[in-house]
C-alpha cells in the first residue's frame, strides 16, 4: 500500500535583481513529506516535469511546433501555459541517512551533489503567532546570507523550504536579512498519489564545489554525442547556472504532464516567459537572475 504525501505549501517571494529596482516575483513552492523523505520543489517545475514524464510515456505525444519548428510548452486546461520558476532544481532530504541532495536536470541527464555544511541554528526564546500557530524564532548564517526562521513546535515536521531543516518543528516563515527571499507557509494538503522527483541511477554525482564544472562537462558530453535533448543552436557552456549559485539563471529543461493530486492552487499556470528571455544551454531559458539564493560556497 502506498502511503500518501503530506504537502506543505509556501508562498515564495524572490527579488530577482538587487541592482535594478524591480518588483518581487511570487510563486508557490512545495515541501512534500512522505515516509522518511522530503522533496522541496516549485509548483511550476513539478507540473512541468510531470508533464514531461507523461509525454515521454506516450508513443506519439501531441506537441505543437512553433514557427521555428521547436516544441512549445504544453498548455494547461485553462489555456495558459507553464510559468518559469526561480527554482530549476529539486532538493531531496533523507531523514534516515541525514543527506540533503540538490538535483538539477541537464536535458535528460541529472547532476547532483550532497550538502556538506551543517545547519547551525541559534534558537531564540522569542515567540510569535503565525497563521494561528505558535512560532519560535531561530537564526543562522548560510550560503552568504543571514536567515531568520520561525518554526511551529506544534507541527512535528522538523523540516522546511530549500535545504533548511533541523529545527524542532516545521519552518512556517523564512526570510533572509535583506528580504530578497521570503517563504511563508500557507497550508497543508494530503495527496494519495502525488508525482515525485527521484535521483536516477545514472545521475552524475558531483560535489558542492565542483557542481558547475560537472554540469558543463555533462552538457559537453551531450553535445559530443549529439543528444537530441540539447539544442545545439542555443548551446552555451558558460551560462545557465542554477539559482543556488552566483550569477545564476533559470536552469533546467522545459517540458510538461499533469501530475496526480492537488497542486494546492486553482490558478496553476506554467507558461512561456513574457520578458524576452535569452535561450541558453539547449532548450533552457536563461532569465538573467542576478540574485541567487546562495551568494557564497563557504558558509
Amino acid at each position: 500500500m502506498m502511503s500518501q504525501t503530506e504537502r506543505y505549501i509556501y508562498q515564495t517571494e524572490v527579488n530577482p535583481d538587487t541592482i535594478n529596482l524591480v518588483d518581487m516575483k511570487m510563486e508557490r513552492t512545495f515541501l512534500d513529506v512522505k515516509n522518511n523523505q522530503s522533496l522541496f520543489i516549485s509548483e511550476s517545475k513539478l507540473l512541468r516535469d510531470s508533464l514531461v514524464a507523461v509525454l515521454k510515456s506516450q508513443t506519439n505525444p501531441d506537441i505543437k511546433k512553433s514557427k521555428k519548428d521547436k516544441p512549445e510548452f504544453p498548455k494547461l486546461a485553462n489555456g495558459k501555459s507553464i510559468q518559469p520558476t526561480f527554482f530549476e532544481y529539486f532538493i531531496k532530504k533523507n531523514n534516515e541517512d541525514k543527506t540533503v541532495s540538490l538535483v538539477e536536470s541537464i536535458g535528460s541527464k541529472q547532476v547532483y551533489y550532497q550538502e556538506d555544511r551543517k545547519m547551525n541554528w541559534n534558537i531564540s526564546d522569542q515567540v510569535s503567532n503565525f497563521n494561528g500557530y505558535k512560532a519560535q524564532k531561530a537564526t543562522m548564517s548560510f550560503g552568504g546570507r543571514i536567515w531568520t526562521a520561525w518554526f511551529a513546535p506544534d507541527i512535528k515536521v522538523y523540516d522546511g523550504p530549500y535545504k533548511f531543516s533541523g529545527l524542532p518543528g516545521l519552518i512556517v516563515k523564512l526570510e533572509d536579512e535583506k528580504g530578497d527571499y521570503k517563504f511563508n507557509f500557507l497550508k497543508k494538503i494530503s495527496i494519495p498519489n502525488s508525482f515525485s522527483e527521484d535521483i536516477r541511477p545514472d545521475a552524475r554525482k558531483s560535489t558542492r564545489i565542483n557542481f558547475q564544472g560537472d554540469k558543463a562537462s555533462v552538457k559537453m558530453e551531450m553535445v559530443k554525442n549529439k543528444d537530441p535533448e540539447i539544442n545545439l543552436d542555443n548551446f552555451n557552456p558558460g551560462g545557465g547556472r542554477g539559482m543556488h549559485q552566483r550569477n545564476g539563471g533559470f536552469g533546467g529543461q522545459p517540458g510538461g504532464g499533469i501530475p496526480n493530486g492537488d497542486m494546492g492552487g486553482q490558478d496553476m499556470q506554467m507558461g512561456n516567459p513574457t520578458q524576452n528571455p535569452t535561450p541558453s544551454n539547449g532548450n533552457v531559458m536563461n532569465f538573467g537572475n542576478t540574485n541567487p539564493i546562495e551568494l557564497s560556497n563557504r558558509q
